[in-house]
């Protein structure tokens, strides 16, 4: 038993509204089982959704150990509560209760430390989820079509379905490769929801979209006055990973320095935001992806070897389409079904002169520049079936297939080049940096987006401001 004395039903809340509030009656308004301990994990309080789902009244459960209430499996093995360190977030761990009326559930468990106003350990709060109505909604992984989103059937994909789901089991660090638009950051979320995390968050970060300076606070976070501008303290996106997992995507862009933190963090999962003295803990897997050879980076001093070790404990290899064979007609067919239905057309099928070219087309794009194609094709197409002069021109080019044959240079063999001639403002400068991403990327503003580092529709919010496109070339999304 233990000397802290529950809370009374007349324990009131006061400071947060206008009138005091019952706290109880606050409880017992999460949607959540929620049970209140001591230092000693003893229960101190429970709220309505607890007393369902265990089975166990207030007045039965208050003053019991909590493993005599939850009776649960990582009372035995993973108790959350006790393997919260100082400092540390919440954790989470999945597993099954033994109700009051001897059932089994399975259940999902978040414990968090309570502290005092003084930073003192006061006790905990577990949060409770009932699983069950999860598992019947569970999707099916496996189709006729393909696996977890991906379409096809190819032998090389089926190497990858093969894999997926034992590497999703483990905790492993997993580097992802393939050249662009080949799927990767689907495989990552697709590796995250078949995973012990999947009803954590997963948040991904682009580290090749912001500067090395806002990348850091962005990934560590900061405290306030760490830098002029900071005025309040900021999470990071390790921290928020928390219990779930971390895509770094574009990996191979991270900046050296902030590559020794990350191989830190890899070393003892500990965080330290930008200007703070202390480490915090998390619970965080990641994932990295990238279209570069990071093996050719290493020689070339650009990227950490150390890292690439730590990174590439499990490295799963996504095949160009070329390499695919049949998976092309299946997309051409999927994206096809997928983007009259969307548009509210009825088109039924490709006329064969059109799917001969799309099939021998090779596609450096891979499958983001298919479905680009054929939601163009969709959009332009005002009769029933998809005709050559419904494809992009620059398809129809017979020296297309022949210079699309080779795959594209990599991104950073393809970066803008200087200005040509000096510019009197940033604004001509910017100009002449869109014109040049995209004579080198041969139109595609896809690409051309990616050259620039830009999100798609920042380019196309560009290319409007400085007249290179008109209001009926919106993009493709």
């Amino acid at each position: 038993m233990t000397d802290t004395p529950p809370p009374r039903a007349a324990s009131r809340i006061h400071g947060v509204f206008d009138v005091p509030v019952p706290f109880l009656a606050l409880l017992d308004e999460i949607p959540l089982a929620v049970l209140l301990l001591d230092r000693q994990r003893t229960v101190v309080a429970l709220n309505q959704a607890a007393e369902v789902l265990t089975g166990f009244s207030a007045r039965r459960a208050v003053g019991l150990p909590c493993r005599h209430v939850l009776r649960a499996n990582t009372c035995v093995r993973g108790c959350p509560v006790a393997e919260l360190s100082r400092g540390s977030g919440p954790l989470c761990r999945e597993g099954d209760i033994i109700s009051a009326d001897r059932l089994k559930l399975p259940v999902r468990i978040t414990a968090s430390a309570l502290q005092d106003e003084a930073g003192r350990l006061a006790g905990y709060m577990e949060t409770i989820e009932d699983l069950r109505l999860f598992q019947h909604l569970e999707p099916k992984k496996m189709n006729a079509l393909g696996y977890a989103g991906f379409i096809g059937q190819s032998p090389r994909m089926g190497g990858v379905f093969k894999l997926l789901p034992s590497i999703a089991q483990t905790d492993s660090s997993v580097l992802v490769t393939g050249e662009t638009g080949t799927g990767k950051d689907l495989l990552a979320e697709a590796l995250h929801q078949a995973s012990d995390r999947a009803k954590g968050p997963f948040v991904k970060v682009n580290c090749g979209a912001l500067p090395e300076t806002l990348l850091e606070s962005e990934l560590f976070g900061h405290v306030k006055g760490a830098f002029t501008g900071a005025v309040e303290s900021k999470s990071g996106r390790f921290k928020l990973a928390h219990n779930g997992t971390l895509f770094l995507t574009e990996i191979g862009d991270l900046p050296l320095s902030l590559q020794v933190k990350l191989l830190s963090f890899l070393d003892d999962k500990t965080v330290h935001p930008l200007g703070g003295t202390k480490g915090l803990k998390v619970d965080v897997r990641i994932i990295a992806a990238t279209h570069r050879d990071l093996e050719a980076m290493v020689r070339e001093g650009r990227f950490r070897e150390d890292l690439l070790f730590r990174l590439n404990v499990v490295r799963m290899h996504l095949p160009p389409l070329r390499e695919r064979g049949g998976d092309v007609e299946m997309l051409l067919d999927h994206f096809l079904s997928q983007f009259s239905a969307t548009f509210q057309k009825r088109i039924g099928g490709f006329e064969p002169a059109a799917r001969k070219l799309l099939l021998r087309y090779p596609y450096p794009g891979n499958v983001r520049e298919l479905r680009n194609i054929v939601e163009y094709a969709v959009n332009v197409c005002d009769g029933e079936i998809v005709s050559l002069r419904h494809l992009p021109t620059y398809m129809t080019r017979p020296e297309a297939l022949r210079a699309d044959a080779l795959p594209l240079p990599p991104a950073d063999a393809l970066r803008p080049q200087a200005v040509r001639a000096p510019v009197s403002s940033w604004r001509e400068a910017e100009r002449e940096l869109i014109l040049d991403a995209l004579t080198q990327a041969r139109g595609r503003r896809g690409r051309a987006a990616e050259i620039l580092g830009w999100a798609r529709s920042t380019l196309w919010r560009k290319m409007r401001a400085h007249g290179l496109e008109t209001a009926a070339e919106e993009p493709r999304t």
